[in-house]
């Protein structure tokens, strides 16, 4: 898998990353292992995970993986902090809700950040991340005191890089006018263009690079949704349904499905790899993480690698997603 540098930096990664979201919740340990070996025999070298993913599951997955099956220094291992995972309170005796249902609130300060940091390194068995982010604006803990934090995190051993995740352009831009920013993680699909607008320019002018997350805009980009909705997709999932089942019948998302599946039937391929192509050929993206809940899923995904997208279909697809 080819490996590309992150911005300004020194720091190369693969450029499709391994997202360990559905870790715990939707995809079991077994089959976690399974991708992992898949995708670091495929040449695989970014994995992202959070203490806030699956309320700490998909972390605690990841760390009875490392070492074992996979060498620690094979991966770039990227993770957050800055959303703190809590259980909503439950009687007395009662049994707590599954890790599914852990909310999250907000939390950059110097205490609650690094503490994060020291658990997640010590859950996963490593003295170091090579990727540390900020996983949201926190207008309560002062821009020093998490520019500061970052700096300490870097110079102390604990981070090899820093960056952001979901961060708005001004919000980018202050704090990287405080403190270094290495990766900006934002959104970024055919039917999520808004970071070209607003977060692309931003990390552009400050030297960071772009890790496209929801590349597949929930797996509407993949085309299964056009004949009814699967039983065992995101859109069935009650907790998952809204944000999925609402883009179903907007008339742009369909334009942009069929456009796909007509470009993936001229070049023998799927539309799930035509839509991940797109996004990995845009301006400034040094990779995108792409979760999966199974192996087939994940083969479809690795399958996306070798497919050059010719220009005239790019730009076919440039024009049917772009936006008022």
């Amino acid at each position: 898998m080819e490996q590309r540098t992150v911005g300004r930096s020194g720091l190369r990664v693969s450029r499709i990353g391994l997202a360990t979201h559905t870790w715990g919740s939707h995809t079991d340990p077994d089959t976690a292992a399974a991708q992992l070996i898949a995708f670091a025999e495929s040449g695989g070298t970014l994995v992202d995970t959070s203490p806030a993913y699956t309320g700490g599951a998909a972390q605690r997955i990841l760390a009875d993986l490392l070492g074992d099956l996979v060498s620690r220094d094979e991966l770039v291992l990227c993770a957050g902090a800055g959303l703190v995972p809590y259980f909503p309170s439950v009687p007395a005796g009662s049994d707590p809700p599954p890790p599914g249902q852990a909310r999250t609130t907000v939390d950059c300060s110097r205490r609650s950040l690094l503490r994060q940091l020291d658990r997640t390194l010590l859950e996963l068995g490593t003295d170091h991340l090579d990727l540390w982010q900020i996983t949201a604006w926190d207008a309560s803990t002062p821009l020093d005191e998490i520019a500061a934090t970052l700096e300490y995190a870097i110079t102390s051993g604990r981070t090899r890089y820093a960056g952001v995740r979901g961060f708005t352009a001004w919000q980018l831009a202050s704090l990287a006018a405080v403190s270094p920013v290495t990766a900006v993680q934002t959104p970024y699909s055919l039917l999520t263009r808004g970071a070209e607008d607003d977060t692309a320019p931003a990390a552009a002018h400050h030297g960071a690079g772009l890790v496209a997350t929801a590349p597949l805009a929930g797996g509407i980009l993949t085309g299964k949704y056009r004949d009814g909705v699967p039983a065992d997709s995101r859109a069935a999932d009650e907790a998952t349904a809204a944000e999925i089942r609402g883009r179903l019948d907007d008339d742009r998302a369909t334009a942009v499905v069929d456009a796909l599946v007509t470009a993936a039937d001229g070049l023998a391929t799927s539309p799930l790899a035509v839509a991940l192509a797109w996004v990995r050929d845009r301006p400034g993206v040094a990779s995108m993480l792409v979760g999966a809940r199974d192996m087939g899923q994940l083969t479809g995904v690795l399958a996306a690698e070798t497919l050059e997208l010719p220009r005239a279909i790019a730009a076919a697809l440039d024009d049917v997603s772009s936006t008022p």
